[in-house]
């Protein structure tokens, strides 16, 4: 039998489940085959290798298991309010076993001056020490023989009102190894076995459900982790390794239009870390392979220049580039700022936005087809089909985490002879261990330093009480010349969670500074009553922005120095160093300061701590990933690439270093797996989900 059809067989079919407990499982649970049941690993367990005695319980001790004799009794109480109380004995003492539920039916089942096996959780009450709700089991020796450390998996209310919880679906899985347990085949080659000394596949499922030791648990653990990232890297780097070898990509070598404007009109000096990445993308673009890359930088680390640097080689080499933004606010930025560039080199550059005039649109689409229109920037408008260019050589996605994968395929389908480049642009730093799994087969690159002349944000933290203070440093900010954001997390008030309204905020701050403009921007606006109000700041004519967290992503206004964040123990990590990077911007020394109450959680206080003490994206992002975890980071979720059953992207980061560089070197020596020893990681990879997302060939 082989093992795509042992793991397929449906659940109502294994021994004591019938279709009643199989519709439950398959509902509460999420277990539809036998698969899925071996895959439900335990979340803790208890420790059943050792019986104590009666006179070392206390009511500190965690469960414990006790050997002893019933030799009363009796039930108190009437009514809702009985309960059953057991005098339980052996040669060093006696403890009280106590049911409050039940009670009828544990009177009729326990007998006086039987053997039992107690295990429980001590508690005290009336300064005795009790055990409420002990499971008991009738002493026998083989008991004793075969005690070791019991799994208890997650259920839930309705599955444990059917007589299913934690022992029953041990009892199932026990059931299911019966049956299957031999049948289980090995998907590792031997020498990866021998190299870690790993156990085999079946002997670690086996360990996990029912270990009789500590070191086996660990040893099934380090087995299963190992292989839920390894399999994940094998696939990554075995897709990356088909695309490079299938799609061929435009040959880039000229670099004449990049040479003229780095020489002549560049009005600053790149970094190393900008010079490195063009490095990176120039090596792509004349490797005959279509590239797909993603380029983290830190917010304000310049990466639009290089994205436009990028753009020079594409058209010099006689093909048209696309820059795509998630908001028409990003998008005219963009384009304001890259036209002054394009000017200086004689290339012609438009914009396409849902606001773009009919009479604009057909232009541009008469001069993309025709390939008179070089550089392209846009919103989703680009994705639109009647958008077609003569040649694209070149897409750049910023903000990437905007778009759907979907999304992103269109794009790339613009240019069905020759797939263009990809290069995907974020200034969310995402955690390394994230990226090597999410975004494992994409080439990465980084940029790790921020431009030369900018001083790093200094970035307080301020309760509520000190709120005028805060304002009378704002106003100093304002007289020196400079504008200043306060950020606010909710538009509507709202009685469940006690956070400032922005209405009642703006109100406030126009009696604080009634000799200053203002402008207000929030999610409710009309877009073009935003963009007016959002103009007027970046004009200067407003020295305040009162706005919700609209202007996360993308407004570009040197000048302000101050950015406040109201309630900042409500936003993400991720969130709060996205806003704070909308300032610091120019070459004046910028402050973020995030206001709180009070009281924090100990998390909100950790982010807090955390935005005070580093700028850098990375470390913040780490942090981001230890709180949140993975799922909720880069729309994980909806990818599918990590619905982890027992690794954790946090605790086992060297795990997933290590399996990486195993599975990077098998592919480099046998990149279609076809030779005898790596049989069985053909089998695997092919029997996984077919429909996992292919993040390399969509970026």
């Amino acid at each position: 039998m082989e093992i795509k059809n042992v793991f397929d067989t449906k659940i109502e079919y294994l021994k004591g489940v019938g279709p009643q407990w199989s519709s439950l499982l398959n509902k509460e649970l999420g277990i539809f085959t036998f698969g899925d049941l071996l895959q439900y690993y335990p979340f803790r367990y208890e420790d059943r290798t050792k019986i104590h005695a009666i006179d070392e319980i206390s009511s500190t001790s965690d469960n414990i298991q006790i050997k002893g004799v019933i030799t009363r009794i009796e039930v108190l109480g009437e009514a809702r309010k009985q309960r059953l109380i057991a005098t339980f004995r052996d040669d060093t003492g006696q403890v009280e076993l106590v049911w409050f539920k039940g009670v009828t039916w544990m009177a009729k089942t326990i007998k006086p001056g039987i053997e039992y096996v107690a295990f429980g959780k001590p508690n005290i009450f009336n300064n005795k020490i009790n055990i409420p709700h002990p499971e008991l089991e009738n002493y026998s020796p083989e008991l004793e023989k075969n005690s070791s450390f019991h799994p208890v998996y997650h259920t839930t209310e309705t599955l444990k009102r059917r007589r299913l919880d934690s022992k029953a679906v041990s009892n199932l899985i026990r059931n299911l190894f019966e049956k299957v347990g031999k049948e289980i085949p090995e998907t590792f080659p031997q020498y990866i076995i021998d190299k870690y000394k790993f156990l085999p596949k079946s002997h670690g499922l086996y360990h996990i459900h029912f270990p009789s030791s500590q070191q086996l648990l660990e040893k099934a653990r380090a087995r299963l982790k190992f292989e839920e990232l390894f399999f994940i890297q094998l696939k990554l780097f075995s897709e990356k390794s088909i695309q490079r070898s299938t799609y061929k990509g435009h040959l880039f070598t000229k670099t004449a239009l990049l040479t003229e404007y780095y020489n002549k009109h560049l009005p600053f000096d790149l970094t190393n870390a900008q010079k490195r990445v063009l490095k990176e993308v120039y090596d792509d673009f004349k490797s005959r392979k279509q590239m797909n890359r993603l380029l983290q930088g830190d917010v304000g680390s310049g990466k639009t220049i290089v994205a436009f640097l990028c753009t020079l080689m594409a058209i010099d080499s006689g093909t048209q580039a696309c820059l795509m933004a998630p908001t028409e606010i990003l998008a005219e930025q963009h384009y304001a700022g890259l036209k002054e560039f394009t000017k200086q080199l004689g290339i012609g550059i438009a914009l396409l936005t849902g606001s773009t005039k009919k009479k604009e649109r057909a232009i541009i689409h008469e001069t993309l087809l025709s390939g008179e229109l070089k550089l392209i920037i846009g919103t989703h408008a680009l994705l639109e089909d009647i958008v077609q260019f003569k040649n694209l050589g070149l897409c750049i996605i910023d903000e990437q985490h905007r778009f759907g994968v979907a999304q992103r395929a269109r794009l790339w389908k613009k240019n069905p002879k020759i797939y263009p480049h990809i290069l995907v642009m974020t200034a969310t730093p995402i955690p390394r261990t994230l990226a090597m799994t999410v975004y494992g087969d994409l080439d990465v690159s980084v940029i790790d330093e921020l431009p030369a002349g900018r001083k790093p944000i200094e970035t307080l933290h301020r309760y509520d009480a000190n709120r005028l203070r805060v304002f009378g440093f704002i106003r100093e900010q304002i007289e020196l010349g400079r504008q200043a954001y306060i950020v606010y997390p909710l538009i509507e008030e709202s009685e469940k969670l006690d956070l400032k309204d922005l209405m009642d905020g703006y109100e406030s701050v126009c009696r604080t500074f009634s000799d200053y403009a203002i402008s207000i921007v929030h999610g409710k606006m009309k877009s073009d009553a935003k963009d007016f109000e959002m103009q007027r700041f970046i004009k200067g004519e407003t020295q305040l922005m009162v706005a919700t967290t609209v202007i996360e992503v993308g407004v570009n206004v040197p000048n302000a120095s101050v950015m406040v964040i109201e309630n900042a123990e409500r936003f993400g990590l991720a969130q709060l160093h996205q806003l704070r990077g909308r300032v610091g911007r120019g070459a004046d020394q910028s402050y973020c300061i995030l206001m709180t109450s009070e009281k924090l959680s100990k998390e909100g206080r950790t982010r807090i701590q955390t935005m005070v003490r580093t700028n850098n994206g990375f470390e913040i992002a780490d942090v981001d990933l230890q709180l949140r975890g993975p799922g909720d980071m880069s729309g994980t979720k909806q990818s599918g690439v990590l619905d982890l059953l027992i690794a954790n992207l946090v605790q086992d980061a060297p795990i997933l270093k290590e399996a990486r560089i195993m599975a990077e070197s098998i592919i480099q020596e046998d990149p279609q797996l076809s030779s005898q020893e790596n049989i069985n990681l053909k089998n695997h990879i092919q029997s996984l989900n077919k429909n996992t997302v292919n993040w390399g060939r969509i970026s």
